[in-house]
């Protein structure tokens, strides 16, 4: 039988008997009336306690007292049962099944559309970051193909390495291959399909608008250079003139920039002559998309459509993207954004992941961040939560310079993240992620030593660290290094 102080065991265990509760009422008690002695027999003429008040309390906090009790040793595998309060509790069960949680041993699900109505997380977008080998993909890839079980869907606009191609197609989804001399060609212009909720009036407005925002992020792209002001009406007037065929094209906006129409250049106060001259470059920009480098691919009506109903959409870009060419590869994205956005943007389209994968290259390009960004801000009202993949967070050192608007977008990107997934980094990033993502000490030390598979999961105000947990068909399907 082991004795223990009053200040190491405050309490008896239960069951004990009698003759144990009787020893420590004794214990107690001759505690009390040493103390009382030990007060009485103070000299009063001791200068350290000379008029200092007499304390009402027998006997102090401080002093050892001998209280029999039994002690016990268990792991907290066992102590979390006596402790319930001491285990995390997760995010709740309604989500999809990610893995394990490291810390509680307990399931960890995820769902961004319940944390976002739960009030959890402010805004439904995610940002996975990792090293090459870590894991990221095949997270990426659960999260996704999971989440069709429970009614999400996913698009990918832009899939530079072609991996989700088999992804896509083993879930029922399709998986369109973008390429020069391949067949398969989009308008960026189409209109696509009018919700029924939606006014005929205000749908023109939308579909010009939307229009609009392709050319002059086309324009921009290519030249990397914002427009002027008279380059600007040329593409406004261009567009107008177009508009008036029931399906315009590419090839029929720059038509409309090297002859421009007479009358509507009179109605804005200029000459065919000054728009010719003016609107020279931007014609020469867009033109690309004809004649240059993508010809073939958004010159002409779609040869496939947008649909709405399938669980999983992927644009394979990966005959674009194995050159190196990222102008390419983001004038890509900006069309096939804009060809989706129409059935994204549909009340009844459904709660969708948007999928940026190898979102280094195409942040690159300010026009096309600030397009993202609007997606970004639209992600609640469309009920989409974006997915931005990438590397590590020193990829954004390349977007710009530092105060540069190209790097404030780029950063206003990562800030609107309410889900920040983090596998490993290398040593030389984690100051870098600690400051863009305002990590703690014991969070980037977790950083610095995960393996495989295993990411720290970081909401606004809790941080979980998961290990994926993949079936076998998952981990046959989802593998990156079958050509290693």
């Amino acid at each position: 039988m082991t004795r223990r102080p009053l200040d190491a065991v405050l309490y008896e265990p239960a069951g004990a008997g009698r003759k144990r509760r009787a020893a420590n009422r004794r214990a107690l008690q001759a505690a009390r009336t040493n103390g009382r002695r030990s007060e009485q027999d103070q000299p009063q003429s001791d200068p350290l306690t000379a008029g200092a008040p007499r304390t009402s309390a027998p006997y102090s906090a401080n002093r050892r007292l001998p209280l029999l009790v039994d002690p016990h040793r268990a792991t907290t595998r066992v102590l979390r049962v006596a402790y319930p309060f001491l285990a995390e509790g997760g995010l709740g069960s309604d989500g999809t099944y990610i893995g394990s949680d490291v810390f509680s041993g307990g399931s960890f699900v995820y769902d961004p559309w319940v944390l976002y109505q739960a009030r959890v997380i402010t805004n439904p977008n995610l940002l996975l970051a990792g090293v090459i080998g870590s894991g990221k993909s095949s997270t990426a890839k659960a999260l996704i193909t999971r989440s069709i079980a429970l009614g999400h869907k996913a698009y990918v606009p832009c899939d530079p390495k072609g991996e989700w191609s088999s992804v896509s197609e083993a879930f029922g989804g399709a998986a369109i291959k973008l390429g020069p001399g391949l067949p398969t060609r989009l308008n960026p212009l189409d209109a696509g399909t009018r919700p029924s909720a939606v006014p005929v009036g205000e749908w023109q407005r939308v579909v010009r608008s939307r229009r609009r925002a392709l050319l002059g992020t086309l324009a921009e792209s290519t030249l990397g250079r914002p427009l002027s002001a008279i380059e600007h009406t040329c593409l406004d007037l261009s567009l107008d003139s177009v508009t008036t065929s029931a399906e315009p094209t590419i090839p029929d906006v720059v038509v409309a920039l090297f002859e421009p129409d007479a009358d509507r250049a009179a109605a804005v106060g200029t000459s065919v002559r000054i728009l010719t001259t003016e609107g020279r470059e931007v014609s020469h920009a867009i033109r690309r998309m004809v004649h240059g480098d993508l010809a073939g691919m958004f010159d002409g009506p779609s040869t496939t459509q947008f649909d709405a109903s399938l669980p999983m959409v992927t644009l394979d870009s990966s005959w674009i993207g194995a050159g190196g060419n990222d102008l390419a590869l983001r004038l890509t994205l900006a069309c096939a954004s804009s060809w989706m956005e129409a059935a994204v943007s549909d009340p009844a389209g459904g709660q969708r992941f948007i999928v940026y994968d190898e979102g280094w290259r195409v942040m690159r390009d300010p026009a096309l961040l600030r397009r993202m960004q609007e997606q970004w801000k639209l992600s609640r009202a469309w009920g989409v939560a974006n997915v931005l993949i990438v590397h590590r967070l020193s990829d954004l050192a390349a977007v710009g310079d530092l105060g540069s608007e190209a790097r404030a977008l780029a950063e206003g990107l990562l800030a609107d993240c309410s889900t920040r997934i983090m596998l490993r980094q290398e040593p030389d990033q984690l100051a870098r992620t600690a400051t863009l993502l305002g990590l703690t000490d014991v969070e980037i030390a977790t950083i610095a030593k995960l393996p495989k598979g295993r990411a720290l999961w970081r909401l606004p105000n809790r941080s979980f660290v998961v290990q994926l947990v993949r079936h076998a068909r998952e981990a046959e399907l989802f593998d990156t290094d079958a050509r290693m």
